[in-house]
């Protein structure tokens, strides 16, 4: 296996080479370096896919509704099998002897400080979800459990109660908050981290090109530089496309949502394509200036706003309540965590098939833009540093985010009769929960900022992930590979809107994202064998 990478990386120059697998080559000022087969499907499929779906948006629609029914009721506890496998293979690789192998070998450093690090990983992982779903979600299973369905037999735990909660009332609450930090904390990460684990070790480690074939290098052998690997790169192109297109219609009904409420700017269709267009503009500013200076920079002034607006929230709501939430959430989460992951057995079928297989698919759709977006930026770190970094320290930052955000609504229902947000459709009820606050209008505003920037940040390093995926695992591609892929996320997400609105986004997510997850198993397999191969 130890010189197997460096056979594979001569290999890989054979095919670089001009008029072979990939074309290098320039028109004036724009240039091209692409992966040829790789490119050329996936690119071809996404401009017929955009079409279809705007020529024809009822038929689209139909058949979208159908693939979401039959994969979620099909296929749930295959993704709840498959997100709990994961979880327990990354904590247990934190714990191993394995645990002490650098990324990039033992003289590597790493090439960002922590803050930088984090930001980034945080911005790039999930920013748009937290903003759309902080406080739909915990009202939404806390309304549920409240109403009888859930509530019942849910497990007891001593704390100072709510004022005014009692009986069942406390019961979904904790309820609740379990089952939405079960959504939001250790999977998700847990499957990022695997992802860009195993494209880390076999770049930095092994001499492999930065892209999803690569990781399978144990797997295949050198049946990953054929069409093996080009059907696992265009998987992943599919894959990491419809995930960004679903967050950019939610970043994009949430925005419109607030600017509703704040300006009188009209809800539907149409202002949501104006958004993602112009939104979409802006973020090809970002692209034009690469990593450092485009998306670095950006994720730190998200990260900053979103730690001010959750330290209003904290400060002007029930801090004492809120302080207290968040430890009685963890405790929660973790009394529930077993029965959440269950899949047979259960009853809650809504839940789990329409909360739970959803985000599974989403989070695994977003696993090749998150893990080589992570993969990235992660050189230098060892393997029990970046999967503790990668999975416990934003696991831990979501379930202050959802106990606040969520909190916050909550105690706004029970303690002062507030319903406001309770009642409102889900992308408004974040600016009805602070509409009890103080400087309702300014914090919605810089809600809606960051609902934004997340989206160019998203967008950015998701054309930069996809590019790098077409380009046979380049960083280094021409810019103008970018520019296109930026401009086609954007196009995606405007023909699914069209195409049936977010039922039609969570369609295609949920679909790429069962076809990945075979892939997601495997690479754990060959995780473990490349970090076997390691020199420790």
């Amino acid at each position: 296996m130890e010189d197997k990478p460096q056979e594979a990386t001569g290999q890989i120059e054979t095919d670089f080479e001009i008029g072979q697998d990939n074309v290098e080559g320039s028109l004036g000022p724009i240039s091209f370096d692409v992966h040829n087969r790789v490119f050329a499907i996936s690119g071809a499929v996404v401009i017929l896919f955009v079409f279809y779906t705007l020529a024809l948006p009822q038929q689209a629609e139909t058949i979208f509704r159908a693939l979401l029914n039959f994969t979620t009721k099909g296929f749930d506890w295959f993704f709840l099998i498959a997100g709990d496998f994961v979880v327990f293979f990354a904590l247990a690789l934190i714990v191993s002897p394995y645990g002490s192998i650098r990324l990039g070998g033992n003289q590597a450093e790493p090439d960002y400080s922590y803050l930088g690090w984090l930001a980034m990983l945080f911005a790039a992982g999930m920013g748009i979800g937290l903003m759309f779903y902080a406080v739909s979600e915990p009202l939404t299973h806390f309304s549920s459990a409240y109403g009888g369905t859930t509530a019942q037999g849910g497990a007891r735990i001593d704390w100072a109660p709510l004022d005014g909660a009692e009986g069942d009332e406390l019961a979904a609450v904790r309820l609740g908050m379990a089952a939405t930090i079960y959504h939001w904390g250790l999977h998700p990460w847990a499957i990022y981290g695997v992802v860009g684990l195993a494209l880390a070790l076999f770049s930095f480690n092994k001499g492999l090109p930065l892209t999803i074939r690569s990781a399978f290098y144990p797997i295949l052998g050198e049946r990953v530089w054929g069409w093996w690997g080009h059907v696992i790169d265009t998987i992943a192109v599919f894959a990491t496309l419809f995930g960004l297109a679903t967050s950019l219609g939610f970043g994009a009904t949430q925005a419109n949502a607030g600017l509703n409420k704040l300006f009188g700017i009209p809800t539907g269709t149409t202002t949501e394509v104006i958004l993602i267009s112009v939104i979409t503009a802006v973020a090809l500013i970002s692209v034009l200036r690469g990593l450092d200076s485009g998306v670095k920079v950006l994720s730190e002034i998200n990260m900053g706003l979103a730690a001010l607006l959750a330290l209003f929230v904290m400060v002007m709501g029930p801090t004492l309540f809120l302080m207290n939430f968040f430890w009685d959430s963890l405790v929660s989460y973790a009394s529930h965590f077993l029965p959440l992951s269950t899949p047979f057995g259960r009853e809650d079928e809504n839940y789990r098939q329409g909360w739970t297989s959803f985000y599974w698919a989403w989070w695994i759709s977003w696993s090749p833009f998150v893990g080589m977006f992570i993969a990235r930026v992660s050189r230098g770190r060892t393997v029990r540093e970046f999967i503790v970094c990668v999975l416990l320290v934003p696991s831990l930052v979501c379930v202050l985010w959802m106990s606040i955000f969520g909190g916050a609504a909550i105690h706004q229902v029970i303690a002062d009769g507030y319903t406001g947000a309770q009642e409102a459709e889900l992308p408004l009820q974040l600016f009805r929960m602070l509409d009890n606050l103080p400087l309702a209008r300014i914090t919605s505003f810089i809600g809606i900022i960051l609902v934004i920037v997340f989206f160019i940040t998203s967008s950015d390093s998701g054309s930069l992930v996809i590019d790098t995926i077409t380009a046979g695992g380049k960083v280094d591609a021409p810019v103008p590979q970018r520019v296109f892929w930026c401009v086609f996320e954007g196009a995606v997400a405007i023909a699914l809107l069209i195409g049936g609105g977010l039922a039609s986004l969570q369609s295609m997510v949920i679909s790429t994202g069962l076809i990945f997850t075979v892939l997601l198993l495997l690479m754990c397999w060959a995780v473990l064998r490349g970090l076997m191969a390691e020199p420790r």
